[in-house]
């Protein structure tokens, strides 16, 4: 079969990849000049298949009025007249009850923990680098309050069975020895062993070179303009190259895929959720972590990436604008250098991205009222940490397979 996807991130590189070795002539297209050059360039370096949440969960209403308040708040909102986006955080509130949070949650990390394996394989197969560690993430508290709500997270990944611990302070420095420097900063944590860290630019590029091998074909520098849809049936897409066509077309656009399917009647309530990072040379290797440390206060993951360290987090919905605010910068800085002042902030590179987020977390990965058109999209902060076991979910759907794993919930007739 003849196969486009549309778009050369982590998800969508991971698709043809998937398709290729399936026996499918693959196409990917995408705007820029080369893989990764968008989301996945420099995101936070998790791979987090056990600190796997919907950010629509109870109370967050209320956190919410309280971030805006606050300096270095993990949520800005920026209000403007945007049905999408009003719509979108309305279905988010929605989702903010004990109730849903639990499926949610529960979705988010049955997806999560196949991907864990679909990655173990692919890098088996594959053989590639990418900085990667395996030492899992610390979820650190600062308050006792916030160790004492980490109760339902603990009973959702207990109910999957995924392998976490509840750390005390000294547990915390045991897994991250430079948490000795700060020790009264921090209350205790939870760690999730199995999650991993790593350059996803790195990893994306070194997948798109070991898909070029088995065939896929990448159209970069090529704006995608429209479907190209005859008898409910996609036959191509238009580029501002011209037509490219196809048996089935897989959107992989993250918080573009919306727009490009509007027009069809598709009404997919994705939106861009942006988020920033810093890039810091390690100067000093004791006071740097091991691997990865969400700042459970700010939201924000702090990452070891070889000789650098990765600052990520934060949510700031505001629409389609990529702007970099100094104030966001701010906050990184503030996060990396109370808990791990071991390397040179003023020799960082500041950078930021457009989530795809859904409202209630969860990707979707969906045929669609087309026939051959399919969805990808939607995975928010865990693009790459769901994007192997997506693809295969993807390729199963197109290849009329049954799944391997339960796909409830994963399509988009779960927004009606």
């Amino acid at each position: 079969m003849k196969i486009t996807v549309l778009g050369a991130g982590i998800i969508g590189v991971t698709t043809a990849y998937q398709l290729a070795k399936a026996g499918h002539e693959v196409t990917v297209i995408d705007r820029q000049n080369g893989p990764a050059l968008e989301t996945s360039f420099a995101n936070a370096g998790e791979v987090s298949f056990g600190y796997c949440s919907p950010w629509a969960a109870p109370g967050i209403p209320q956190k919410a009025l309280k971030w805006l308040f606050m300096e270095h708040a993990p949520l800005v909102l920026r209000p403007k007249l945007d049905a999408a986006m009003i719509s979108w955080m309305l279905k988010m509130l929605s989702n903010c009850t004990s109730e849903r949070y639990a499926i949610n949650k529960s979705r988010m990390l049955r997806l999560a923990n196949y991907s864990r394996i679909a990655l173990s394989e692919l890098r088996t197969e594959t053989g590639i680098a990418y900085d990667e560690r395996m030492q899992g993430t610390l979820q650190l508290f600062r308050s006792q309050q916030q160790l004492d709500a980490s109760g339902k997270d603990v009973k959702a990944l207990a109910a999957d069975g995924i392998p976490y611990e509840v750390l005390d302070r000294e547990g915390c420095m045991r897994v991250e020895p430079a948490l000795r420097h700060v020790s009264d900063k921090f209350v205790g944590g939870l760690l999730t062993p199995q999650d991993e860290t790593g350059d996803c630019f790195k990893f994306t590029n070194a997948l798109a070179s070991k898909a070029a091998e088995l065939g896929v074909t990448f159209a970069y520098g090529q704006t995608i303009q429209r479907l190209d849809v005859e008898g409910g049936q996609v036959r191509g897409v238009w580029t501002d190259k011209g037509r490219i066509e196809a048996d089935a077309i897989v959107v992989a656009l993250g918080s573009y895929s919306p727009l490009l399917v509007r027009p069809l009647g598709i009404k997919l309530p994705v939106y861009p959720v942006k988020g920033y990072s810093l890039t810091i040379p390690i100067t000093d290797a004791s006071r740097a972590p091991e691997s990865t440390v969400m700042d459970e206060t700010y939201k924000i993951a702090i990452t070891r990436l070889g000789d650098r360290i990765r600052v990520g987090g934060m949510a700031e919905i505001s629409g389609y604008t990529n702007d970099l605010g100094l104030p966001r910068r701010r906050t990184l800085e503030h996060s990396v250098t109370d808990l791990f002042p071991g390397g040179d902030v003023n020799k960082a590179s500041f950078w930021s991205g457009l989530r795809p987020m859904t409202p209630d977390g969860t990707p979707v990965i969906s045929a669609t009222k087309i026939r051959g058109l399919f969805l990808n999209t939607g995975h928010g902060t865990l693009g790459w940490t769901m994007s192997s076991g997506s693809a295969r979910v993807i390729g199963d759907l197109i290849d009329g397979r049954p799944t391997e794993i339960d796909a409830t919930g994963l399509s988009i007739s779960r927004y009606g």
